[in-house]
């Protein structure tokens, strides 16, 4: 068995069409078809059932697929970790961020590592579901809320935090330093639409509650809710790290009670992936970017009570 049909098997099993996958490889037809069939004598079965122009795969084709996926995987760390140990500074750096505010931070620290890795390639993707794509290896990092316990990935915590009311200075409820849960269903609101992952965490303490929260306006970009907030069209709730970002002296934040929702903002990776000095790298310069912002929104705090 060869490295090479394996290659030749995997893009297979992603087309599942000989033609096309024989064009995707730039080879012939016939040299795939002969390609297959000596990797099935060899193995003593079939790997994919012929239905006309059409292939599926077999039981044994996906238990073949796995494992070759898990062979490149290797392969593709064993790579990284050589070229570090040789000090080849380059590379890629694949980071998935959940949509909305996580990967607002995740691109915040971009120019902070293109200064620290100037020969790395680095990628940031704003995702609805990141863990699935980390899961799949087609990203390196996920910076994500934390997911459910999964054998296959590793979790390193970076911090836990509030959603917190976003007002305008001038709104209702500025003067107010917290809020019950139920009373949010009384003001116009912002959020995101149905299905981000904040929204569902919302919905259920909503159910819990027996309250019903209808947005006046709902969208993916948490920074155009904000902008929204600062021109007075309504109120959002928003995580408190943002909220310390985005803040210009333009909004205020009321805290929310009963229930307080509290999230887990982790990095997760999978746990048989070599994790190399600039994703290391990237993971340090975001946990100290996070801590850096929650301690200044501390200390603005802070002068904000002693004025009053």
């Amino acid at each position: 068995m060869e490295l090479r049909q394996l290659e030749y098997f995997m893009a297979l099993c992603e087309e599942l069409h000989f033609t096309k996958t024989a064009l995707k490889l730039r080879i012939g037809q016939p040299t795939l078809s002969y390609q297959m069939k000596a990797l099935e004598d060899e193995l003593g079965v079939r790997l994919f059932d012929r239905l006309g122009k059409k292939i599926a795969l077999t039981e044994a084709g996906e238990i073949l697929l796995e494992h070759s996926k898990k062979v490149f995987t290797n392969l593709k760390c064993a790579t990284e970790q050589i070229e570090e140990l040789q000090k080849v500074k380059r590379g890629k750096l694949v980071i998935g961020a959940l949509s909305g505010d996580l990967s607002h931070i995740a691109s915040k620290v971009l120019s902070t590592f293109h200064a620290k890795y100037p020969h790395i390639q680095i990628q940031v993707y704003s995702l609805d579901d990141c863990v699935e794509k980390l899961k799949q290896n087609e990203i390196d990092l996920a910076l994500t809320i934390l997911p459910k316990t999964d054998e296959s990935l590793i979790y390193i915590p970076l911090c836990e935090e509030e959603y917190i009311l976003a007002v305008r200075a001038d709104h209702i409820w500025s003067e107010r330093e917290e809020v019950e849960f139920g009373e949010i269903q009384n003001i116009p609101i912002i959020l995101n639409p149905k299905g981000h992952c904040f929204r569902k965490s919302l919905d259920d303490a909503c159910i819990a509650a027996r309250i019903t929260i209808q947005p006046i306006i709902e969208s993916t970009d948490s920074k155009s809710i904000l902008s929204l907030v600062k021109e007075g069209i309504g109120a959002t709730i928003i995580s408190s790290s943002l909220f310390a970002l985005e803040n210009e002296g333009l909004l205020k934040a009321v805290r929310i009670k009963n229930p307080t929702i509290i999230r887990e903002v982790t990095i997760v990776h999978l746990k048989q992936k070599y994790i190399g000095t600039a994703a290391s790298g990237f993971i340090e310069i975001l946990n100290n970017y996070i801590k850096e912002s929650r301690a200044l929104n501390k200390c603005l705090k802070e002068k904000e009570l002693s004025r009053t």
